[in-house]
């Protein structure tokens, strides 16, 4: 029979019940550095959180669509009035996009103040502002009795895809919408843009009409035949390309209000049409259209082999800045070429816009035209084809004149061949003539979501093609029969 040690089992029990101690201390331990580490991370987040999102995050998109650009930025600091920004959205069912961009104009300007309401909450809110229905996801932006929806469909933009016969997303317009409207409602009254009517003038694409409506400008027609004057609160004359040729009494009224500090955009086409009266406008200023069509002999500036097709240079100025620094191109074709009067007042400060190469020339006999290369009877640039105008004229008074010489580069696939730039220079013109001291037009383009398309130069399409279908062959065989010259001689 087996004794019992019970010494033995005594110590054992004393041993396991010390191991046990230890245990318990070191999971206990554990289990507190476990703790501490949770509520480190979860304080850090908090405090990550707190941090202005400019700082925690990047915007890694090409076109920065989570960014708000320069114009929001200088608009958000110099808000002097509380702007309120009710987000209209189902709980669950909010856009990540327009959150992100809600949470940068609040951090921008401690006057804006952003609220949501769930309209299954409060089914009545957006009956205060609007008696329209809007979409979930839209904004309503309000300052004191002013209020502006910027409606979720207006934020993103569309296009029928020709290949599937179906409309998809193209671009987000979150910050122009939202911007526009905080501008409108804080602006005590808004610009009236008059577009000339009255002599077969160009037809404005509804993209065009939109660019103005965006600034905040009110459009209106004006015909000088049934007006004694140009309006008193015209803040800017659109004269789009006339095909036929004012009166005299209407030249005469243009005149008239330019001269007392007015501020006009003057579109012209090439026509076989004599226009005294028009071009009057345009002399009394120091510049005059160029007989024919300009053509480009230096290949890089046109493209699709069609030297009318003009690729103008950009030159650098206040109005041109953002397209010049970026080595944006524009899109011109069938341009006409500017030249300044030799009997200009001293007064008149005329700055280039867009100009050709020293290789230009205007093809005059166009009806008998057999050519494009330079022929007798032809003249010779360089040329403007675009410019501005400023003339003092009496006490904090000062004319201001744009002047495009081609209707073409206002049109919508013109503009898109150029991934948006000719409509981004017209933004920036009208903003230029319709802005005041206290306040400027904002016109924020879209931000687009497909690949900007890649404008290639006449002399860039000719060198790759010899680079690629004649360089690096012949590169490739003298590479190949020097490998077999060594070999063999091994």
């Amino acid at each position: 029979m087996k004794k019992i040690n019970v010494k033995e089992m005594m110590r054992k029990h004393k041993e396991q019940k010390t191991q046990n101690k230890k245990i318990l201390k070191h999971g206990a331990y554990s289990m507190a550095v476990t703790a501490v580490v949770i509520a480190i991370v979860v304080v850090l987040n908090l405090v990550v959180q707190e941090i202005p999102s400019k700082y925690r995050e990047i915007d890694l998109s090409s076109q920065k669509l989570y960014t708000i650009g320069e114009q929001t930025e200088k608009l958000l600091k110099s808000l002097k009035k509380d702007v309120e920004l009710y987000y209209i959205a189902q709980d669950g069912s909010e856009s990540s996009d327009i959150e992100k961009l809600l949470e940068k104009y609040e951090e921008g300007s401690k006057h804006v103040k952003v609220e949501q309401k769930d309209p299954a909450v409060y089914p009545q809110f957006a009956a205060q502002y609007t008696s329209e229905s809007i979409s979930n996801n839209s904004i309503i932006v309000v300052c004191g009795e002013k209020s502006k929806v910027v409606d979720y469909n207006s934020m993103y933009e569309t296009s029928i895809n020709y290949q599937t016969y179906s409309q998809e997303v193209t671009g987000f317009d979150g910050e122009g919408q939202l911007t526009s409207a905080i501008n409108y409602v804080v602006s005590e009254d808004m610009p009236i843009l008059y577009t000339l009517e009255g002599h077969e003038e160009a037809s404005m694409s509804e993209t065009m009409k939109e660019i103005v409506e965006k600034a905040n400008i009110q459009m209106k027609s004006l015909n000088l035949l049934s007006e004694e004057a140009v309006p008193e609160d015209t803040a800017c004359l659109f004269i789009f390309a006339p095909a036929t040729d004012f009166t005299k009494e209407e030249a005469d009224k243009v005149i008239e209000y330019l001269e007392n500090g007015g501020k006009a955009l003057v579109v012209s086409n090439y026509t076989d049409k004599e226009m005294p009266n028009f071009e009057a406008v345009l002399e009394n200023y120091g510049v005059q259209p160029v007989d024919g069509i300009v053509v480009e002999g230096n290949t890089d500036n046109y493209v699709s082999q069609n030297p009318y097709y003009l690729l103008p240079n950009v030159e650098s100025g206040e109005i041109t800045s953002e397209l010049s620094s970026k080595s944006r191109y524009v899109l011109m074709p069938l341009a006409q070429g500017i030249r300044q009067t030799e009997n200009m007042r001293d007064t008149l400060e005329i700055t280039s816009l867009l100009t050709t190469s020293d290789s230009a020339y205007s093809k005059t006999n166009l009806e008998e035209m057999q050519t494009m290369e330079k022929e007798e009877g032809d003249i010779s640039g360089p040329f403007d084809l675009a410019v501005s105008i400023q003339e003092s004229v009496g006490e904090e008074k000062e004319t201001q004149i744009a002047y495009f010489a081609s209707a073409a580069l206002f049109n919508d696939s013109m503009n898109a061949m150029v991934s948006g730039a000719n409509y981004e220079l017209m933004s920036a013109v009208i903003s230029w003539l319709c802005s005041k001291e206290n306040s400027n037009p904002i016109s924020i383009p879209v931000k687009t979501y497909d690949t900007t398309r890649l404008m290639v130069s006449t002399a860039d399409i000719n060198f790759w093609s010899i680079f690629v279908t004649g360089v690096i062959p012949v590169c490739i065989l003298l590479v190949g029969f020097g490998i077999w010259i060594k070999r063999r001689k091994q």
